[in-house]
């Protein structure tokens, strides 16, 4: 019995945790995020996903959901930049449009996958790339997938850049 309980719970883990690991996340800087005071966010779309399993003949199952750009600004705000509804004109020189993609899927094995993201942060007076980033995100479900990685990606950033402060 004890036999094919371990045998139970290393299958379990090997499909639950898959094979590889996350890519580590990537950055480019072209300039410092800290010269802009305020962004603005292009719009995104929400995604809402299910996982469910049966269990003794019950279905169970359960809802997640996320919208990028709301991701995104909780944490920007948190670092202290202002998010703006709409670009003005008056305040070009002081923001940054961020930009947000899905960029690329990966299996991982057992039916596993991750989702990779980009974010561009553009200067709203020069249309220059300041910097950009992008990581691999996987968890239960493609909300938490892109959850993850945007955290991820985001992080890299704020970490770069409090580590040059």
């Amino acid at each position: 019995m004890k036999v094919i309980r371990f045998f139970t719970v290393l299958i379990v883990s090997i499909s639950v945790g898959g094979c590889t690991s996350l890519k580590p996340p990537t950055s480019i800087k072209n300039g410092a995020i800290e010269n802009y005071r305020y962004i603005y966010i292009s719009p995104t779309n929400s995604l809402t996903s299910s996982s469910g399993a049966t269990i003794g003949g019950q279905y169970y199952s359960s809802s997640k959901s996320v919208n990028p750009s709301d991701v995104i600004t909780g944490i920007l705000a948190k670092e202290g930049l202002i998010r703006l509804p709409e670009l003005k004109s008056e305040l070009t020189d002081e923001t940054l449009i961020v930009n947000y993609g899905e960029s690329g899927r990966r299996n991982t094995g057992f039916g596993g996958y991750t989702i990779e993201v980009t974010i561009q942060f553009v200067s709203a007076k020069s249309s220059s790339l300041i910097c950009s980033c992008t990581a691999e995100g996987q968890g239960s479900t493609e909300a938490d997938d892109i959850r993850q990685a945007i955290t991820r990606c985001l992080t890299e950033l704020v970490t770069k850049k409090n580590s040059k402060s």
